[in-house]
């Protein structure tokens, strides 16, 4: 399986939701589209869902445009909406006869997807009695149940409690493993949790197409975090006049240096502080986050 988005732009009264966006997914993937809300996430991902059209570019499944080829596709969207006086069964049924399987493969599929989402006991129960995670995970069945070559989501979580949310990236790590996924999310530890790659969107346009870890070593400033008593506040002011310290930040008794060359610098601070008698209770080497890089690639820049 491989899907291509080539230069595709969409606009929408003048304004640019998706600009000139390139990327490509293959078979096995699990790729988090992240950012903001507003930076054309849920936009980009409807194109791929073919429910909108693109003002330029093409998007392609193994080598046909996706209009063609809506069949492998499975889409959930932010907020599935379910008839509440139908059971999930019968949801199931009336979804997935739109997508032209006959009542044949249906007998057998439907309680194997409804095994697979966690709502076996529950598939002759209304929907509107359903939690929301409940919802999403029925979401996610009717998104499989014609088998498609991968399955595209839309904010799967970020509407759910916090059981619901741990009930869906739980199913979400289970169908990776046999479904290529492409997720849209603004929550950087849901995306951290199961994507193997990451897809950064900033008003539309492709800022980074990365995994995790070159996405760290190539942003990530190397710190100091220093935790000091409360006699040895003084030495900050000198700390932040060494020539290798670029920042300085304080909350409390703890210290965050940035140095430039960490590993060479790291034996000169320890030997500064020592020789102007501080007590250092603890002294770490700290990393920038996923979401402090986050917000410096997309939110400050």
């Amino acid at each position: 399986m491989k899907l291509e988005i080539n230069h595709v732009s969409k606009s929408f009264y003048g304004k640019t939701a998706v600009n000139n966006f390139s990327m490509e997914l293959h078979s096995g993937e699990c790729v988090g589209l992240i950012g903001p809300n507003g930076a054309g996430k849920s936009t980009l991902i409807k194109l791929v869902a073919d429910i909108l059209d693109p003002n330029g570019g093409e998007i392609l499944l193994n080598g046909e445009k996706i209009s063609k080829m809506k069949k492998e596709i499975g889409y959930l969207p932010q907020y599935p909406n379910f008839f509440h006086w139908m059971t999930a069964k019968e949801t199931l049924t009336f979804m997935v006869q739109l997508s032209g399987l006959k009542k044949e493969e249906l007998k057998k599929s439907i309680p194997e997807i409804l095994t697979k989402v966690g709502l076996k006991d529950v598939g002759n129960s209304k929907v509107g009695t359903f939690s929301g995670g409940m919802k999403q995970r029925l979401g996610i069945a009717q998104a499989l149940l014609h088998k498609p070559s991968f399955i595209v989501m839309d904010e799967p979580v970020s509407a759910l409690d916090p059981i619901g949310r741990r009930e869906v990236l739980n199913l979400i790590e289970e169908i990776k493993r046999e479904t290529t996924i492409l997720l849209s999310t603004h929550i950087l530890s849901d995306a951290e949790e199961i994507c193997e790659r990451f897809v950064m969107i900033k008003e539309g346009t492709k800022i980074e197409d990365t995994t995790i870890t070159e996405l760290l070593n190539r942003h990530s400033e190397n710190k100091f975090i220093v935790e000091i008593t409360a006699k040895d506040q003084q030495w900050i002011h000198v700390v932040k006049k060494l020539p290798y310290v670029k920042e300085v930040e304080v909350t409390g008794h703890k210290v965050k240096i940035s140095v430039d060359h960490i590993e060479k610098n790291k034996n000169l601070l320890l030997q500064h502080a020592l020789e102007h008698k501080v007590d250092i209770i603890k002294f770490e080497i700290n990393r920038d986050t996923l979401e402090e890089i986050f917000l410096k690639l997309v939110v400050q820049n």
